[in-house]
């Protein structure tokens, strides 16, 4: 995916509305989690991430902060994000419990 084209999201649209369910690619443009939700607000934002499982059974909760991730909306509107660690990083991280 090209993703030169899409625009960044501004700091304002940083929120769970916006970031719910986006997909996150990893540095190799593979699909390697979805947002399932955040906490905090602004700079200080977490992103909850489901990394691994099939259709959400089996993934593993990881915490990033918002810093970590660049998202973006593709040509439809779409949001998404990428990000520099890979799926074996991500899965590497503690365990996140809500």
């Amino acid at each position: 995916m090209d993703h030169s084209k899409h625009t960044p999201l501004q700091p304002g649209e940083i929120s769970t509305m916006n970031l719910e369910g986006a997909n996150i690619y990893g540095p190799d443009d593979s699909h390697i989690g979805d947002v399932s939700h955040t906490h905090g607000a602004g700079a200080s934002t977490h992103v909850i991430v489901d990394v691994g499982g099939f259709l959400g059974i089996g993934a593993k909760r990881v915490s990033l902060p918002v810093s970590k991730l660049n998202f973006m909306r593709d040509e439809d509107g779409k949001v998404h994000a990428t990000t520099s660690m890979t799926k074996d990083q991500l899965k590497d991280l503690p365990e996140h419990h809500d």
